[in-house]
């Protein structure tokens, strides 16, 4: 009765960091783990509230996926929302930019492009 969504009433409505709160070492540590990058980037490719938790292509276990969730959470970086059985998931892009501008943007950047910079040898040439 809470809320009035339904559903779902067996496990705990997930907490979110407000952005504007969040230190700058709270970001980065979220952003420094491989699958959290690849959560992120498959959030940016997606849509708002379209992915489901086990809907990611990461090579980790429910008990570790929540635990990346929980940390991308307690960064400001994701929202999630129960629907039904189902929990959803949006980044909160405009939200973390606002806070840390650029740095969002730096972690989509694809390999590609960033070796595509580099040269390949020493000396630019």
């Amino acid at each position: 009765m809470a809320d009035g969504t339904g559903g779902g009433g067996h496990r705990a409505a997930p907490v979110h960091a407000n952005p504007d709160e969040v230190p700058l070492q709270t970001a980065l540590s979220a952003l420094a783990d491989p699958v959290r990058i690849e959560l992120i980037r498959e959030l940016a490719d997606s849509a708002d509230w379209t992915r489901t938790c086990g809907s990611f292509d990461v090579p980790v276990g429910k008990a570790a996926l929540s635990h990346h969730f929980s940390v991308l959470r307690t960064a400001g970086l994701v929202e999630q929302r129960d629907e039904g059985p189902r929990r959803v998931n949006r980044l909160r892009r405009a939200e973390f930019d606002a806070r840390f501008p650029g740095l969002l943007a730096l972690v989509l950047r694809t390999d590609d492009r960033s070796r595509e910079a580099a040269p390949d040898a020493p000396g630019g040439g």
